[in-house]
């Protein structure tokens, strides 16, 4: 497996951006757009609203992703 980030285009509120993801997390995000009935731009939209400014976008995508996966685990 490449753990490498792969570089990927998203629009937030109207404006182009990329975001970098290891594989694994970019595949997890698209099954939790999925799974909640939204685009991904409107996820990651949801995510930039809810991540503060501490955290950069993608950060916060691999922590809401973890969120989720915990929560599925039932942890």
């Amino acid at each position: 497996m490449d753990a490498r980030p792969r570089k990927r285009s998203l629009t937030l509120h109207g404006h182009r951006t990329s975001v970098s993801l290891e594989e694994p997390f970019w595949d997890e995000f698209q099954r939790m757009a999925q799974d909640e009935g939204v685009s991904l731009n409107a996820l990651a939209a949801r995510i930039d609203r809810e991540r503060g400014v501490s955290a950069g976008l993608a950060s916060a995508i691999r922590v809401a992703v973890l969120r989720r996966l915990r929560t599925l685990a039932g942890r």
